[in-house]
């Protein structure tokens, strides 16, 4: 849990520095790009999740 608090302000503080440097945001500016990005994650669990089932 800390890492997700820790990369959380990271995120924020990153954000607001490139908002105040009037730079573009690094990051999907489309909520359905950041879902995908979390399938992604979510789908690499869940197979580690289901071959650890199969080997036991």
């Amino acid at each position: 849990m800390k890492e997700v608090f820790l990369a959380l302000v990271a995120g924020l503080i990153v954000g607001m520095l490139f908002k105040f440097l009037k730079l573009p945001l690094p990051a999907p500016p489309v909520f359905s790009a950041v879902v995908g990005v979390f399938g992604v994650y979510f789908g690499g669990v869940v197979l580690d999740w289901i071959m650890k089932l199969i080997q036991h």
